[in-house]
């Protein structure tokens, strides 16, 4: 990946701020010497200084002179006070925010008139080179620094530009998804313990099958529902298996959890 042009601060230095950190110097997306930190924490920012060779402060006021682009990783209950303190020293940077459920309009009204705000859902995977960000920009962010911001958050993982509307639907799949996933995980492993296998091995076998799965349906392009047909032999041990499943409600239990995730990150959105 080319390196990318410009000065980036960081304003908070927890996970996420972390791996998007690690991402940039690690893709060479960034020389460290384009980055600065700010982080409360005194042993954050040391740990920050020494593991990834970028600036650290403690204020992020002071994060703010010469950034092009400035992210909020910071969580939504803390927004505000953040916005507030860093308002008055905002110079024409663009203003990402990972803060779920805190809109661009939000944002937009705190900062100095003009100034442009990209909203970006990351997740968890992020952490190891294979999150999932959703970019939305705001009124005052142009297209080309939208873009800008896709390939910032392109060296966590991959990245999809959609409209702002969508983006806490996009939350309860992708923001929320690991969770899902390691549920599911979780309790695949369990229940092979039950029948008698080891927990290293059933989760082996656990992990194995969905990644495999993942990468069948991408790069075959087959419906999930396909997937299901193909290995769902007349009579045979998977229809048994799929059809418990269909009978404890796994999909509208899943099509619940996306919908009150969907309401939290709305609710949390008003209460920021």
């Amino acid at each position: 990946m080319d390196v990318l042009s410009g000065r980036v601060a960081v304003i908070g230095g927890g996970r996420m701020g972390e791996a998007i950190i690690a991402g940039l110097v690690g893709s060479g997306s960034l020389a460290p010497s384009q980055i600065v930190v700010a982080d409360p924490t005194e042993a954050r920012r040391t740990k920050l200084a020494a593991d990834h060779g970028v600036a650290v402060v403690a204020d992020g006021s002071a994060a703010i002179p010469g950034a092009d682009t400035v992210i909020l990783a910071v969580k939504p209950q803390v927004i505000d006070a953040v916005v507030a303190a860093l308002a008055p020293v905002l110079d024409g940077a663009v203003v990402v925010s990972i803060a779920g459920g805190v809109t661009c309009a939000r944002l937009e009204s705190m900062l100095p008139a003009g100034t442009p705000v990209v909203r970006v859902m990351p997740n968890t995977p992020a952490l190891v080179g294979s999150g999932m960000s959703i970019v939305s920009g705001g009124a005052e962010a142009t297209p080309e620094q939208v873009a800008s911001v896709a390939a910032l958050f392109s060296s966590v993982g991959s990245v999809i530009v959609l409209d702002e509307d969508l983006q806490d639907a996009c939350t309860a799949i992708s923001g929320c998804g690991p969770a899902y996933m390691a549920l599911v995980i979780d309790a695949l492993a369990r229940a092979g313990v039950r029948e008698g296998l080891s927990r290293d091995t059933a989760q082996m076998l656990a992990l194995a099958t969905m990644r495999g799965t993942v990468d069948l349906i991408e790069k075959t392009g087959q419906h999930p529902g396909a997937v299901i047909d193909a290995v769902s032999s007349p009579g045979g041990s998977t229809i048994a298996a799929v059809d418990e499943l269909e009978a404890h409600g796994v999909r509208a239990a899943f099509s619940a959890a996306v919908r009150a995730a969907v309401n939290r990150s709305r609710e949390m959105g008003r209460q920021a």
